[in-house]
């Protein structure tokens, strides 16, 4: 009888760690796990059927991505964003994509790279059509992180992993009621502006876009959450 070769080759750890990390960013980013909330490495362990082993490596994991903190005497928790640790995130996000856009247009990069974006944008308009907000959420994140590897720094990619990674932290789940109603249109805008290699106009309609992210984010929040910051110990 012949053994089950599955059966006898051991799985990584680094796959189960990488399992966990990858559920716990989803649970975190859709609010299934809320702010301020604090894990357990053995309660995580349990749940994922795992060692604690795994489940440390992922909390590290998405500590250095920003989705998760450690502090003395409170553990590991989920952030509780403050309207600072917004308006610092997109002033890094700004920064960071400015300077792509820029070499994206000085370089000749212009016709990839828009190449790229339109496949996002399109994905954009076709889930806005049918309500789908957390696809459009995905296809957002997916547009600037196309963006950003469209440099081809490996450096400025890394960088930008972790803010974006904090944007969606800020962002959670896009509802129809938040969506502004250009959101779409100004993904459209940059995208034409880096084809047409005008380096004014795409640096414009980004921060105009940013803008307007801030702002949606701050109404976002409202005093019931900021309420809740406090009561969490998360303004600082």
């Amino acid at each position: 009888m012949k053994r089950d070769v599955a059966s006898t080759i051991p799985i990584p750890r680094d796959t189960f760690a990488s399992l966990v990390t990858d559920q716990l960013r989803d649970s975190i980013v859709n609010g299934i796990l809320e702010p301020g909330e604090q894990l357990s490495e053995v309660e995580l362990a349990q749940r994922f059927g795992v060692s604690r082993g795994p489940v440390r490596e992922a909390l590290q994991r998405l500590i250095q991505e920003g989705l998760l903190r450690s502090e003395p005497h409170r553990g590991v928790t989920v952030p509780v964003l403050t309207e600072g640790d917004v308006l610092d995130i997109y002033l890094a996000r700004e920064a960071l994509e400015s300077a792509a856009v820029r070499h994206i247009i000085a370089s000749s990069r212009s016709a990839a790279c828009h190449e790229a974006l339109d496949q996002h944008v399109t994905a954009m308009e076709k889930s806005e059509a049918t309500g789908d907000w957390e696809a459009v959420g995905r296809a957002d994140a997916e547009f600037h992180t196309a963006l950003v590897k469209a440099t081809g720094s490996q450096r400025l990619q890394r960088m930008f992993s972790t803010v974006i990674s904090e944007t969606r932290l800020c962002l959670g789940v896009l509802t129809g009621a938040e969506a502004r109603e250009a959101l779409v249109a100004e993904h459209r805008q940059i995208s034409d502006w880096i084809r047409e290699g005008n380096t004014d106009g795409a640096l414009t309609a980004l921060k105009r876009h940013f803008d307007d992210a801030v702002t949606t984010l701050t109404n976002r929040r409202g005093p019931q959450q900021t309420t809740a910051a406090v009561e969490r110990g998360g303004l600082r």
